[in-house]
């Protein structure tokens, strides 16, 4: 059963089609989350290490496909971004993922969307999110060009890794490329969350401070008569 995967993959990453693959999973995770393109592009990574494909293509059609796609995600939020927003539950995590994109905006600006690269459906609430706000366009270009090119580059050089470190074998290659990217990704959750903690209790402590009644420090005279 293994073998027959690992031919599988050995075909698939060594036809020329491969590079169109990968633009199109990159595109497509930018408004459909559930398309695993981090894992197609470390996958690449991990073949590389053995001369097929070429890295750098790998990298360019990984970047260019995210790009796309965050800017189609970002063209659905300014044009039914509002409307979206409305028809989620509150408490959800769908939600939750959109008001941590509100308020990251609000702190970080266009840093968000390399922030929000390692972060388990971060990327489209973020596009969607500055999309809705009316996030200008060629900040937005900007900041997404970075964030687009950092990560194709991070994911496959994690396959690279991976890969030179099991030449000979290429699964075992890609479970460490894999296991790679989810440390990263759970490092960057609990920094978040530690972060998010610490807010809040700042916030409360904030609150406290402010519901301290003042108190009339002036000395009383005595009325002379």
């Amino acid at each position: 059963m293994t073998d027959a995967i690992l031919d599988g993959l050995h075909q698939a990453m060594t036809s020329p089609w491969v590079y169109l693959a990968i633009f199109a999973l990159a595109a497509l995770d930018g408004f459909f989350p559930a398309v695993p393109s981090e894992t197609a592009v470390i996958t690449a990574g991990v073949y590389a290490a053995s001369g097929a494909p070429d890295p750098i293509p790998v990298i360019v059609v990984a970047a260019v496909g995210a790009f796309a796609g965050d800017h189609v995600s970002y063209l659905i939020g300014r044009t039914a971004g509002t409307r979206l927003l409305r028809r989620l539950k509150p408490g959800g995590r769908k939600r939750a993922a959109f008001g941590w994109a509100e308020r990251a905006l609000a702190e970080r600006g266009g840093l968000l969307l390399v922030v929000a690269r390692y972060i388990p459906g971060g990327r489209t609430a973020a596009t969607i999110t500055m999309g809705a706000v009316r996030f200008p366009m060629r900040a937005f270009s900007l900041f997404d060009a970075v964030a687009a090119i950092s990560w194709a580059v991070y994911s496959t050089m994690v396959g690279l890794v991976g890969g030179m470190a099991f030449e000979r074998d290429p699964f075992r290659g890609l479970l460490l490329g894999l296991g790679i990217a989810l440390t990263v990704t759970v490092m960057t959750e609990i920094v978040r969350h530690v972060r998010q903690r610490g807010n809040r209790q700042g916030n409360r402590q904030g609150n406290r401070q402010g519901d301290i009644p003042e108190t009339d420090t002036r000395e009383s005279t005595p009325i002379s008569g």
